[in-house]
């Protein structure tokens, strides 16, 4: 059976929410799959014919490559398994992957997605391209997984193919773009805890009768109560996608996508005393709001639009080239705790309030061809990538009254803030970059990226203006041997900068800082069962960030004097529906040290241990039925210095998932294309401490269960 992917994708516009994105590539046999590339890696089409098998990914040489033969770590989330799992954002799609700490800001903090990868936090890419996140994190977009085919986390320092980004790695989701088939969709009602409810709509097709253009659009409205007493969220998508040119050797795809949030949850906290600590009143319950309900907004518009164009040139050579234009804006209102207490029962709170808009532009383009020399094939790639952002913001942040944390008012009369700025940043970015993939003969696979970046951002803040500019040369080298029988040990070396803001003392002056670097070594094995979706992977790595701004005391500025360390190890196993089952189970032990404090880095764990299984029954009386089972286990998190009682330590915790399906089409064949499924997270209601930031603590997700009816054709 063959399979035909295209490349990854974007989606937005000023109505509309993402579709379907897939990686275009063509391979030879199923049982064949893990040796795609052994002569030559095909050319990237817009022709997607069925999912892409969880056993291929595109992040780590930004064209399909199976993972077998990719001397980096990366673990892939498919569109089945979110559905399974009854995913509902980021933070529970990649719960289940080795070296992730989730989580950060605990269950009730849904409106970002805040997560950590071998101990940093890390960039995401939409469909290739970079979400630019806001300079002060109000305007930053958050992408709803249900309009997403898949999710792909890349491990390790990915600079010399993505520019600017974390040493810790990335990750990149791939939206839904239109299929290769003639007339399909999906409606689904989902209801649950917290009064949860959604209606997920997804139809497209051919829009003429050749299928030179299909079509896709895809719309949700969603709403659920807070764990935290008295907030929700609520979110309204639609993303409309079409694509010219079918089968055809040119092909354009454009995605919009408009999402309107009106309010999402409480940005607060729960302090350190009274979660972690005991309190002279004991613990404070896990719905404990800090807030005040006359103050709290959160809305959030965000609107963008993208395109995709491909020209197959011929059997060995391609272009693809893609945009994305977004527009973030954010209205924020918030009364929080500073978590320290004027009375035994007393909690001091602040007030703030923010303004932002996020203007964004990003473009990546690709020359791709295949060439051979001697016994060495060549997938050679060189690109050009630019992004730049506008963001503008009016702040503000004063006092607020008190809260008796065990009689809470939450209507009180909040201070006019009168302490007001604004903010302005524009930061620009642009690279080059090459690689050359090498496989000599069946087995050896070599690979080398690298890139030239040029940086320059301009900041007004309180009537001063900073600038800075910053050049970098990254690169990557690897080396992979693919055994017959299926194990493949690898070796690979890679580096990575990253901008930071903030004012470096040089002499008598001061001026902007260097961008933070960063290097790693990996090495390890891969082992995938021949010719079935099994696949084991096993790694080790050590990794350095240099140049890590080093406050001096209080006086607002640093020295780059900091370095972080992260070593570790990685665990994981995947099926997806092989037989019936689909497994993910992952280890990883890590150590992430701050030089410059002596300790851990800040919400970094010591790792997590994790498995998931569902079985599908594949005959008899209960065929199409599905039962799954998952277990997370997160390590001790350093959560940083108490401004009274020293470090910090969250504690380990374990909790438990449970899913159920059933296909009523397989049992009764008039009931085709009709579904029910359910899934509970944190079955037993473990009650535990996700997170802290110094005396900022937040409480895991409660037990969490939804149902859904779904019909699809």
């Amino acid at each position: 059976m063959a399979f035909q992917f295209t490349f990854k994708q974007l989606a937005f516009t000023s109505v509309a929410l993402v579709s379907l994105c897939n990686i275009g590539y063509a391979t030879a046999k199923d049982d064949d799959q893990q040796n795609i590339t052994k002569d030559t890696k095909p050319v990237e089409r817009l022709v997607v014919r069925g999912r892409k098998p969880s056993t291929v990914a595109a992040s780590a040489t930004k064209s399909d490559t199976p993972i077998i033969d990719t001397a980096q770590s990366v673990s892939v989330v498919t569109r089945n398994e979110m559905d399974i799992r009854g995913v509902l954002n980021l933070n529970q799609a990649i719960r289940y992957i080795a070296g992730v700490t989730p989580d950060q800001r605990g269950g009730s903090i849904t409106r970002y997605d805040f997560f950590a990868l071998r101990g940093f936090t890390v960039p995401t890419f939409l469909d290739g391209l970079k979400l630019q996140a806001s300079p002060t994190g109000f305007a930053s977009p958050q992408t709803d997984t249900s309009r997403l085919e898949r999710v792909e986390v890349l491990k390790g320092p990915s600079s010399a193919l993505y520019g600017q980004s974390s040493p810790g790695g990335l990750v990149a989701l791939s939206s839904k773009l239109p299929t290769d088939q003639r007339n399909y969709g999906s409606i689904t009602a989902t209801g649950g805890s917290f009064d949860l409810w959604r209606v997920d709509a997804d139809q497209g097709g051919y829009a003429n009768t050749d299928g030179t253009v299909r079509y896709r659009i895809y719309g949700t409205a969603n709403g659920q109560h807070s764990q935290l007493s008295k907030t929700g969220s609520e979110r309204f998508s639609i993303s409309p996608s079409v694509m010219i040119g079918g089968d055809g050797p040119t092909t354009l795809t454009l995605l919009g996508n408009y999402q309107y949030d009106p309010k999402n949850s409480s940005y607060g906290s729960q302090p350190y005393v009274g979660t972690l600590k005991r309190a002279s009143y004991g613990y404070l319950p896990r719905d404990f709001y800090d807030g005040d309900l006359g103050y709290e907004e959160f809305k959030r518009y965000q609107g963008a639009l993208t395109y995709i164009f491909t020209q197959r040139i011929n059997n060995d050579w391609s272009f693809t080239s893609r945009g994305r234009y977004d527009n973030v804006r954010t209205l924020y209102e918030s009364v929080y705790g500073n978590n320290i207490y004027s009375a035994p029962t007393t909690l001091t709170r602040g007030a703030g309030f923010a303004r932002e808009r996020m203007q964004n532009l990003a473009f990546d383009n690709q020359l791709r061809g295949h060439v051979k020399t001697g016994p060495v094939n060549h997938n050679i790639m060189t690109g050009f990538d630019y992004q730049q952002s506008n963001a503008t913001e009016t702040a503000g942040f004063g006092d607020a009254p008190d809260l008796d944390v065990l009689n809470p008012n939450y209507r009180q009369v909040i201070p006019t803030i009168t302490d007001v700025y604004d903010y302005l940043s524009k930061p620009r970015q642009y690279g080059v970059y090459g690689q050359d993939e090498m496989t000599i003969g069946r087995h050896l696979f070599l690979n080398g990226s690298i890139r030239h970046d040029w940086y320059h951002s301009t900041a007004y803040a309180a009537g001063t203006r900073t600038d800075q500019n910053a050049q970098q040369i990254t690169w990557r080298a690897s080396a992979l041997y693919h055994f017959d029988f299926g194990l493949s040990p690898y070796v690979s070396y890679s580096t990575s900068f990253e901008p930071q803001s903030g004012l470096v003392q040089s002499g008598d002056t001061y001026r902007q800082a260097d961008p933070s670097k960063g290097k790693q070594i990996e090495g390890g094995t891969k082992y995938q069962i021949p010719g079935t979706p099994v696949l084991l992977t096993a790694a080790g790595f050590h990794i350095e960030q240099t140049n890590v701004l080093v406050p001096v005391g209080n006086l607002g500025y640093n020295t780059q004097s900091g370095k972080v360390h992260s070593d570790g190890f990685e665990l994981e196993a995947h099926a997806d529906m092989y037989k019936g089952l689909m497994l993910d189970a992952s280890f990883s032990s890590q150590r992430v040290h701050d030089d410059s404090t002596d300790r851990p880095l800040i919400q970094s764990s010591r790792g997590n241990v994790s498995a998931f299984a569902f079985y599908s029954v594949q005959k008899g009386l209960l065929y199409g039925a599905g039962l799954g089972f998952g277990i997370r286990h997160m390590m001790g998190t350093y959560g940083g210095v108490s401004s009274e009682y020293g470090d910090i330590y969250v504690p380990s915790y374990t909790v438990f998932d449970a899913s159920a399906r059933y296909d009523l089409g397989r049992a009764n064949p008039s009931l085709k294309g009709w579904n029910i499924s359910a899934s509970v997270r944190n079955l037993f209601d473990k009650h535990f401490v996700a997170s802290c930031y110094s005396d900022w603590c937040w409480y895991g997700e409660r037990r969490n269960a939804q149902a859904s009816v779904g019909y699809s054709w």
